[in-house]
């Protein structure tokens, strides 16, 4: 159940980063939907048991790293 819902919000997570881009005009947001929408693809392979590699996961994996640190440094030069 706990993962259930931690999908849910990485869902949430990930639709509000779309709105900080579209709305409020915030590149970063971009960043930020793209990481979350890999963590929920990531954690409903694992959920479902879906037969997808490892290899392709892991790089899955490092791309949405990649982006929040991204992400968190753009927002860091902005403050």
């Amino acid at each position: 159940m706990l993962h259930a819902a931690s999908i849910f919000l990485e869902i949430i997570v990930s639709v509000m980063g779309i709105m900080l881009a579209t709305l409020k005009k915030k590149d970063y947001g971009w960043l930020i939907a793209l990481t979350f929408a890999i963590y929920v693809f990531y954690d409903l392979a694992h959920f479902l048991a879906l037969n997808i590699p490892e290899n392709f996961l892991y790089a899955l994996f490092f791309i949405a790293t990649v982006s929040i640190l991204w992400a968190v440094w753009r927002i860091y030069r902005k403050v």
